[in-house]
């Protein structure tokens, strides 16, 4: 069994549960309010404006045995640059506020999620991050363009409104084989068990920002 295989495998009960999670099956059956889809990409900005900053660090904290991996790294991190950006302008073409949306602070559940990000890169073993890449491009090239279509109806909103989820569904689907290649190179299995743990654990804390969202809306719980 590659790596890419196991991970798959030994992460199958957190993709379930994050795909059972009720805004992201709402979101696809086209039940989305203009305020939960500003809500996600506020929160996406958090997150995303993270990715190069982490993508150095775990560049420069891979140990000696893993330093083959920095042009991959150093090639996620090319493509990555300015999609922050992307985001803070689909939220004006949304109607939302893309200043006040750079100046907010993160809800607590993306702060957690970026923050154990940079705590794996830094006290644990950085291979950990594709964890979290795992998560979130695994996500968006399986629901990315999915989801923005249904959104793009609900709402009524031009593509201009929904680069993020566009560009990120196609890009993330180009980014699949080169991902697997390089998971599949990683032979020990104590890196193999730390992306695998990480993985599982980017599921739980990408679905809190999501479980977050739907509160915060006020759809998240049933009315007493």
């Amino acid at each position: 069994m590659s790596t890419h295989e196991r991970l798959v495998l030994e992460t199958e009960i957190s993709r379930n549960a994050f795909l059972s999670i009720p805004i992201i099956q709402r979101t696809l059956r086209g039940e989305v309010v203009r305020e939960e889809y500003l809500a996600f990409l506020q929160q996406a900005y958090h997150h995303v404006r993270q990715t190069v900053p982490l993508m150095m660090g775990m560049g420069y904290h891979l140990p000696e045995r893993l330093r083959w991996m920095q042009p991959a790294v150093a090639e996620y991190i090319e493509e990555e640059i300015g999609h922050d950006e992307w985001i803070l302008d689909d939220i004006e073409a949304s109607g939302g506020d893309a200043a006040a949306a750079r100046r907010a602070m993160p809800m607590p559940a993306t702060e957690m999620m970026v923050a154990y990000a940079h705590d794996t890169i830094r006290r644990g073993n950085p291979v950990g991050f594709l964890g979290m890449v795992f998560v979130l491009e695994g996500t968006s090239a399986a629901l990315a363009t999915r989801a923005a279509d249904a959104i793009g109806q609900a709402l009524d909103l031009p593509r201009k409104a929904l680069r993020y989820l566009t560009s990120h569904g196609a890009l993330d689907q180009q980014h699949v084989g080169f991902y697997q290649s390089l998971v599949n190179r990683l032979d020990d299995d104590g890196d193999q068990r730390a992306l695998i743990h990480a993985a599982n654990r980017f599921y739980r804390l990408y679905g809190d920002i999501f479980q977050a969202i739907d509160d915060a809306c006020g759809r998240g719980r049933p009315s007493p």
